[in-house]
């Protein structure tokens, strides 16, 4: 009598890697903004990579944390400005920049501040290795401590430009004035802390009258913040869209004379069920923990670092689990397939903070670690992967 199929009939061809979609480096990415912004005012050392922007001699870039151009497109309604301005996008082009991977919001401010690939700024994710300590860093929150000169060594586009002669300014919430990501990511010029959307609008269109030259950046956060909470399909998510729509409009409306205005975002977003299909729980699977000493990274963009000697056993093994919904590379395939940057760029200082193993989602799923990372766990929107929903972020641009 013949069997049924059995979960043990089933051999699963893992994702080709060479069907992820790697950012575009040096052509159309985050990291190529403020470096081909600040060619087109003459500031040394800087190049146009995206020459279809037309040089400004004041510049403004305001950044809406988590606000893909997927999720823009499907809401003209909540963002009726913005939703007016796509075609302005990437220099009138109609199309996105991509972010870089992983498409996490510490990795992709330090792209945009430094206009450096990952692989050469140095932060290549949520959470990585520290090599000189072997503990897991906080890339955002900057946890355990450890020097920010010594981990993003390079100067920000804003200090270049700031030598040159340009008035450099950025202008945010206070709480960031201060932060090791702020000085590694945007430092330069001066800063300007403002607690509402409405004062940071007015102050960024003052900072940038304020100079011949003038470089300013601005930020909003609340859009992500929703979305992790509350997920993209809220009306609290719909909500913030709509009041950062009123803010573009409220800077576009007072922009002074020969300036040009760039919004885009850090990364896209989507939204995972809550069930065992979509959330796969690392601390309760013990074929994905096996021979794994850190889990890095975030759900949809991991890095794991094997115990010494179990690299290919813990390769082999997160293949057959997840290679039919994630990408699963290790650490040298990952950095020869471009996805931190051109291979050449990866720098060796950096190249030991990548993962062992590393894990992009294509699929609407998490590897969460319900025990290790409760709060990231509970999350209802996610990002970090490469696909479009988070890859792609908008570059509309107001001119005045």
């Amino acid at each position: 009598m013949a069997h049924p199929a059995s979960a043990w009939d089933h051999h699963p061809q893992p994702l080709a890697l060479d069907s992820a979609p790697v950012p575009a480096y040096g052509s159309g990415s985050l990291a190529d903004l403020l470096p081909t912004l600040a060619a087109g005012m003459a500031v040394p050392g800087t190049t146009a990579t995206l020459p279809e922007l037309t040089p400004a001699d004041r510049n403004c870039v305001f950044l809406i944390d988590g606000l893909g151009w997927e999720q823009l497109k499907a809401h003209p309604d909540e963002a009726p400005f913005m939703t007016s301005l796509l075609g302005s996008s990437r220099g009138g082009t109609g199309q996105p920049l991509t972010t870089g991977f992983p498409a996490t919001t510490a990795t992709s401010l330090a792209s945009v501040g430094t206009g450096l690939p990952p692989g050469a700024h140095g932060l290549p994710g949520y959470t990585v290795r520290n090599p000189a300590t072997g503990e897991l860093m906080n890339q955002l929150r900057w946890q355990p401590w450890t020097s920010p000169a010594a981990w993003q060594p390079y100067p920000t586009v804003f200090q270049r430009a700031e030598r040159a002669g340009v008035h450099a300014a950025q202008v945010s919430s206070p709480t960031f004035e201060s932060t090791p990501l702020t000085k590694v990511a945007l430092s330069g010029g001066t800063f300007h802390g403002r607690q509402t959307g409405e004062e940071r609008m007015d102050v960024a269109a003052e900072q940038l009258a304020a100079g011949d030259r003038s470089l300013v950046y601005t930020y909003y956060a609340e859009v992500d913040g929703a979305g992790h909470r509350f997920g993209i399909d809220s009306d609290t998510w719909r909500g913030r869209l709509m009041y950062v729509d009123r803010l573009v409009q409220r800077l576009a409306e007072q922009l002074p004379p020969r300036t040009a205005l760039y919004v885009t975002a850090d990364h896209g977003m989507i939204d995972v069920p809550f069930d065992e299909d979509h959330r796969i729980d690392f601390d309760a699977d013990w074929e994905l923990r096996a021979g794994v000493a850190l889990l890095g990274g975030e759900g949809r963009a991991r890095h794991v670092y094997a115990v010494p000697g179990a690299e290919n056993d813990v390769l082999t093994c997160w293949r057959e689990v997840l290679g039919e919904q994630f990408w699963v590379a290790s650490r040298d395939e990952a950095i020869a397939a471009g996805w931190f940057g051109p291979p050449e760029q990866v720098e060796r200082r950096v190249h030991d903070r990548i993962g062992d193993v590393v894990a992009a989602a294509r699929d609407d799923v998490l590897v969460i670690a319900s025990e290790r990372e409760p709060k990231e766990s509970a999350m209802v929107g996610n990002h970090g992967s490469m696909t479009p929903a988070e890859q792609l972020v908008p570059l509309l641009e107001v001119r005045s």
